[in-house]
């Protein structure tokens, strides 16, 4: 199914038993699923194997049906997010003036993809197309942070202020 997390899943009992009361309620009501799920991220900050294993047990909706919407709606992430969360913008702007490289740069010292977090739960990683800061190209945010004019070369400075 999903690919192994990087991040191991740490749900508490209070998560759990804030979700079951959640199906509880929504469960016997049409269309369900979406508002379920919802909650879920909301409670969790994503929807892990294990949360969308919840839902199916308790709904009775096949988890390959959970999984299919988990991963067809952008609003929803089977990542965690890190405690520092960098998009990198890949808009026309950015991208022309070498935001690409900054974010290979940032996958490399990183080791992480699209989507991931490191195992420290740290830094994830993300691209996004626009942060409306076209005349600071290239642009990353580090949570609400902005970055411009960014070479590749300023990556581990930058990550060093977050350490």
């Amino acid at each position: 199914m999903a690919k192994k997390p990087t991040v191991p899943f740490t749900g508490t009992k209070e998560q759990e038993e804030a979700l079951l009361k959640v199906i509880a309620e929504l469960k016997d009501t049409k269309g369900a699923l979406m508002p379920i799920m919802q909650k879920a991220q909301d409670i969790y900050g994503y929807l892990p194997y294990e949360v969308q294993k919840i839902i199916s047990d308790n709904t009775g909706i096949p988890i390959e049906k959970i999984y299919g919407v988990a991963t067809f709606y952008a609003q929803f992430a089977l990542q965690p997010k890190g405690k520092y969360r960098i998009s990198v913008c890949l808009g026309t702007a950015c991208y022309v003036k070498g935001s690409g490289k900054v974010y290979e740069k940032l996958q490399s010292v990183l080791g992480l993809k699209e989507g991931e977090c490191t195992p420290d739960g740290k830094f994830s990683l993300e691209s996004c197309r626009c942060v409306g800061a076209c005349g600071l190209a290239p642009v990353m945010m580090i949570n609400e942070d902005v970055h411009g004019r960014l070479l590749p070369d300023d990556v581990d400075k930058i990550l060093a202020q977050y350490q």
